[in-house]
Formats: C-alpha cells, structure tokens, sequence
C-alpha cells in the first residue's frame, strides 16, 4: 500500500520541552522506529509538523541585531524542513539499511485572497503565562490565543491548493525511495497573476491539510495522521470525554474542534476520505501500524464502510 503519515510536531519536541537539539533527536529516533516498521511492508511518503521549530527561529531572528528585519516566515519554513528533514531522513535510513531515502523541500501554493490572513490561527512557537504572551503581542504586533492551559502566538493557516513538487516526489516513490516532504505544510507560496512567478508569503500552511491534499495527489490508499493523543475524544474536556474509534466524515463533521489544534487533523482526514473512498487515520506517534490495521486511533473511512462507534 501507500501510505501517507503525517508526523505532529510532537515528534521532535513534546510539550513543555526545552528545544535543544539532543532532545529533539530522541524523539527523532523514537518516531523513526514507528515509521520504519510501517515502511518496512508500505511505501511511506512523510510529512512532519514544525510549529516549535519556526517558531523558536522567528524568536531568534527577531532579537538579531544584525538583521535589519526579522527573516519572514517563508524562509523560516524552509530552514525548518531542511533541519528536520535532515534528522527524519538520517534516523530513518540506520533504522533502514539499504533503503533510498529522501528528504525535499517543498513549496505549497495557496490564495493570496485566502481568508486565513486576515483570521490566523495556527500556533507557533513556544507556550507562554497569559500575561507574558499579551506582553509579547504588543511589544511585537503577534496576535496571541489561548493553547489549552498556555498561550501562544498565531500566524495566519491559509489551505493549501498545490504542492509544487507533487511529480518530483511521485517520482521518487515510483522509485521506490521513502520521501520526507512537505515539512510544516511545506513553504506557503503565490503565483503572481502578471508574471506566473512564484513568491512566499507570510504565513504557516497547516500540514494535515498538505498531508491530506498530498495523500490524494499520489493516489495514496491511506491518511495517516500521528499526534500526541491516542484518538479524537469526543466532549474533550468535560466529563463526557470520550474517544472516538470508528467513524465517518459526516459523523466527525457533526462535531466541533478546536480550530487550531484537532480541526485541521478532523478536517484533513474527513477531505481525504470524502474525495478518495479511503481511510484515513488520527491516533498516537507510537500506532501507525495499529492504525493502518483499524485497531488503534480514530478511523475515519466512508459510510458504506464503517459504524460509528466510540
């Protein structure tokens, strides 16, 4: 089969850890041991979160007093998959020896009408008290929202419409190569309408939303999406909480989700599910096989196929 997963940025920093980079290769490594036993058996085409990562570089670039202004959010995105990129791509060939491995760069082209720049949503960088995090936002122009108990800065998530390089990374698994792409929903382009000339703009592509338009581009069978939670839970929260195992779009899109946390991931999931007639899959870094088996995680697959159960 071919399968798409899609990495949290969990899997190089969990929450509340320092981003140094020691700790950030063992969690490398964990994760590599996962996807390495589905890619044993699958072709694997892997994306990876990278909301600490541009944001500790933003934090480090907007205090260099060498620049005349911080480095944008485009360049920050691709220094982000060239970093980790590099430590997926180094785990993954020791966890598989003689496999071709690759890791690209990768463009995403969105709408520069996309109505997610004036609305942002997706969170980067580390967790803040509220009162050092509003401290931030008008020392610095952020806009700042709740992250659970924590807050955090916001950047504006528009969808993804294409991946430049969607036939450079076909070719690659056509090759039989393991593809590491597509890192932080890839670097968020335009297409100027004079010249056709691609440039970045400032923002943060949500990577399940790539993942799942990626999924769907390389005929993928399954969507894969791996995060710090075992499953979506149904009532997060309350005393009702509850996980979700079997479901359907329809059921998942009855429900409400956090907009910059679990409803991309439903969202994602559901899309690729409604347009393919395949399963897609939310559940813990450590499960893939599990879930691409249905026996762990979320699994999200049409209505002729499943019964929602939780």
């Amino acid at each position: 089969m071919r399968i798409l997963v899609a990495l949290g940025g969990n899997a190089l920093l969990h929450r509340g850890e320092r981003p140094d980079a020691d700790r950030q290769q063992v969690n490398v490594l964990a994760a590599a041991r996962s996807i390495a036993r589905l890619a044993a058996e699958h072709e694997v085409v892997l994306t990876h979160g990278n909301g600490p990562q541009v944001g500790m570089l933003a934090l480090e670039s907007a205090a260099d007093p060498a620049l005349t202004r911080p480095y944008p959010l485009d360049i920050l995105g691709a220094q982000t998959q060239g970093m980790i990129g590099y430590l997926l791509g180094q785990a993954l060939r020791n966890a598989l020896p003689g496999r071709q491995v690759a890791t690209l760069v990768t463009q995403t082209l969105v709408s520069v009408a996309d109505p997610a720049f004036a609305d942002p949503t997706k969170f980067v960088g580390p967790v803040y008290a509220r009162e050092q995090a509003a401290a931030l936002a008008a020392e610095r122009g952020w806009t700042v929202r709740q992250d659970g108990p924590s807050w955090r800065r916001v950047v504006p998530s528009p969808r993804p419409r294409r991946i430049v390089e969607t036939r450079v990374v076909r070719a690659l698994v056509e090759a039989g190569t393991l593809v590491v792409c597509a890192g932080g929903g890839g670097v968020p382009v335009v297409r100027d309408e004079h010249t056709g000339r691609l440039r970045g703009v400032e923002a943060v592509v949500d990577k399940d939303q790539t993942a799942a338009l990626l999924a769907e581009a390389l005929d993928a069978d399954a969507l894969l999406l791996l995060t710090d939670v075992p499953a979506v839970i149904d009532d997060y929260g309350t005393p009702r909480a509850a996980p979700i195992r079997h479901t359907t779009p329809a059921a998942l899109r009855s429900r409400e989700f956090p907009a910059g946390s679990m409803g991309p991931k439903v969202d994602a999931a559901c899309r690729f599910v409604e347009l393919t007639g395949n399963t897609a899959a939310i559940g813990a870094l450590d499960s893939p096989a599990a879930m691409l088996r249905g026996d762990e995680g979320t699994i999200i697959t049409p209505g002729w196929q499943a019964e929602v159960s939780t």
